[in-house]
């Protein structure tokens, strides 16, 4: 094989690794938005799903990338376990559901660089499509229940009373809530501020309990709020 030959077969198999990066990528960016709807429409984390889910496309393209680049050479795959040791990533995950969502869109970017497009592309829709099952069927069970934060606050009202409000409150929960966990209990010179979390045996009642509530104390401030953004009230 002379010199002509080798470039020319080097030619062939570049726009090859060209072709097969820009088609991983093509469908790299088609899951990573595929696991962004599921995770805002499936997860049940507290945090800001919709902006949280932003990060998705990043790191599985991102991992095919490096993937892509490093696959056929020992050395840079020395050079990039180097390079990673002395990165720190000091972003907190506040819940194990979102480092299930990171860690799906790493392993796919890492399936689809290796070049196992078809694989991958079943395999995260076969565990997108079986966690959506899961969770439909774990709301309807509970589709009765739920757990919110409730925020109940006086601030400079002439009725302001500490012991008589939380009195109040515990006893309207009470009433609607199967039960009640106080987290924060904050009196003032001029505002009180109650936080409880509380599971419900039917949200339809929120409207009954700020009814209740504010009808000994017209200027009360009571907020509902749980990872479905319901309204406060």
């Amino acid at each position: 094989m002379n010199i002509n030959e080798i470039n020319a077969l080097m030619a062939v198999q570049s726009d090859l690794s060209i072709y097969m990066l820009l088609l991983s990528l093509f469908v790299g960016l088609l899951l990573s938005i595929a696991i962004r709807w599921h995770f805002t429409n499936y997860g049940s984390t507290l945090s800001n799903r919709e902006e949280f889910s932003q990060v998705f496309p990043f790191i599985l393209m991102t991992t095919i990338l490096i993937i892509t680049v490093v696959k056929s050479s020992i050395a840079l795959s020395l050079g990039l376990v180097g390079a990673l040791s002395i990165v720190r990533f000091r972003t907190p995950i506040k819940e194990p559901e979102e480092l299930a969502y990171l860690f799906i869109s790493i392993a796919a970017g890492l399936g689809l660089g290796a070049g196992q497009v078809v694989p991958t592309v079943i395999s995260v829709i076969v565990i997108l499509i079986f966690m959506a099952l899961l969770r439909s069927k774990w709301k309807k069970n509970n589709i009765t229940g739920k757990n919110l934060f409730i925020t109940v606050d006086l601030y400079g009202a002439e009725e302001l009373d500490g012991e008589q409000l939380l009195n109040h409150a515990n006893s309207i929960l009470g009433k609607y809530t199967r039960s009640i966990d106080m987290r924060r209990y904050d009196v003032r010179k001029d505002s009180i501020e109650i936080v409880y979390l509380v599971d419900f045996s039917d949200v339809d009642s929120l409207t009954d309990i700020a009814l209740e509530i504010k009808s000994k104390y017209p200027s009360v401030g009571i907020t509902f709020l749980d990872q479905n953004n319901l309204p406060s009230v």
